[in-house]
């Protein structure tokens, strides 16, 4: 892979998605844990507007991101149906470690549901500390300078 388009400014990115019904428990609400998944499915595509992916990063680079600290702080509860609004932000980004911010809100009225943060350690593929390349630092801190 070449290095990556230049980023536009991005301070954050914003992806929506339904709650499916096996995303409930019992009572109708969310399950806790989906929560970190959507968390992921934002981060995942804030990568794709910054113009890469991390399946380019792990092919073409042998750069994997492991989450090592993972926080959630439940607002109000999402239920099956609700139209839900990811917010996906850099919060810190070093040489070889970084931390994502969310805000999960429930569309149209825009009530916080839930907000939290993954820490992320850059690993190799034998799960090695390295640097983060040069090339995705550069797309990291220009989404961070677009705040």
């Amino acid at each position: 892979m070449s290095a990556p388009e230049p980023a536009r400014r991005l301070a954050v990115c914003e992806t929506r998605l339904r709650v499916r019904y096996a995303e409930t428990d019992q009572m109708g609400v969310v399950y806790h844990t989906n929560y970190l998944v959507w968390f992921e499915v934002g981060r995942v595509e804030f990568l794709r507007q910054l113009g890469f992916t991390y399946r380019d990063m792990e092919l073409d680079d042998g750069c994997y991101i492991a989450v090592v600290d993972a926080r959630c702080r439940y607002k109000v509860p999402a239920r099956y149906d609700d139209q839900i609004l990811v917010r996906t932000f850099f919060k810190n980004l070093r040489s070889s470690l970084i931390h994502f911010g969310y805000k999960i809100l429930r569309e149209p009225d825009m009530t916080l549901l839930a907000e939290g943060e993954t820490t992320h350690i850059v690993t190799d593929a034998q799960l090695q500390r390295r640097e983060l390349p040069a090339k995705y630092r550069e797309a990291f801190a220009r989404a961070l300078d677009g705040k």
